[in-house]
């Protein structure tokens, strides 16, 4: 076997490995109620759900739903805290969820809430989510500007918790005029990034089914 076929090879090979322990990941049983049998898709969370800074039909999840062909009941609330979620979770269960979608701990970050807290809230939601029978993709947020708090942290919930997972869905947009409405909210543009990152992840989830 010559060079050139051998370096073929290995990229293949590569490739499929990859490949494999992705799909592994999300599929396997770390996931909990993949196999959901409740009717809806859910989005549950802060400003970023509700879609602060886009156009109207720009949010994260109207372009998702848009993409996957299937409605999601968008439950985001501008400013929630993850105490203030825990709070109207039941609107969530109300909805007959196969799967929620929660996006929280940036207004925590940014109110002081101390970490602890914030993850204490989120394993509450989770499970009362769990409880219902709907499976969980929980998305990531920066927790501060010069160290982030919240993404070791985040990653480790995840899989303690056994959801699908994307890491800070604002990484690379923050900063970037081109991306953001304000300081913490990106414009259409951006949000179409953040709808790129969940995207693969949600649609192996339904997929699972």
């Amino acid at each position: 076997m010559n060079k050139n076929n051998r370096t073929l090879l290995l990229g293949i090979i590569l490739i499929g490995v990859a490949g494999y322990l992705s799909w592994s990941w999300l599929s396997g049983p770390d996931i909990r109620n993949l196999d959901s049998s409740g009717t809806t898709i859910v989005a549950f969370g802060d400003s970023l759900v509700q879609g602060v800074g886009s156009t109207a039909g720009r949010d994260i999840f109207s372009l998702l739903s848009d993409r996957i062909g299937q409605p999601i009941v968008n439950l985001g609330v501008s400013g929630d805290t993850t105490e203030a979620a825990l709070s109207r979770l039941q609107s969530v269960l109300d909805e007959d969820p196969r799967l929620v979608i929660i996006l929280l701990g940036g207004n925590d970050y940014l109110k002081r809430v101390p970490i602890d807290t914030t993850f204490e809230n989120l394993g509450t939601i989770i499970q009362r989510i769990h409880e219902s029978g709907a499976a969980v993709l929980l998305l990531g947020v920066r927790g501060g500007l010069l160290r982030d708090t919240y993404n070791e942290r985040f990653e480790e919930f995840a899989e303690e918790h056994r959801v699908g997972f994307v890491p800070n869905v604002l990484d690379g947009l923050i900063g970037d005029s081109r991306y953001m409405s304000d300081a913490i909210h990106p414009n259409s543009a951006g949000y179409a990034l953040i709808a790129d990152k969940i995207e693969p992840v949600l649609k192996e989830m339904l997929d699972q089914r």
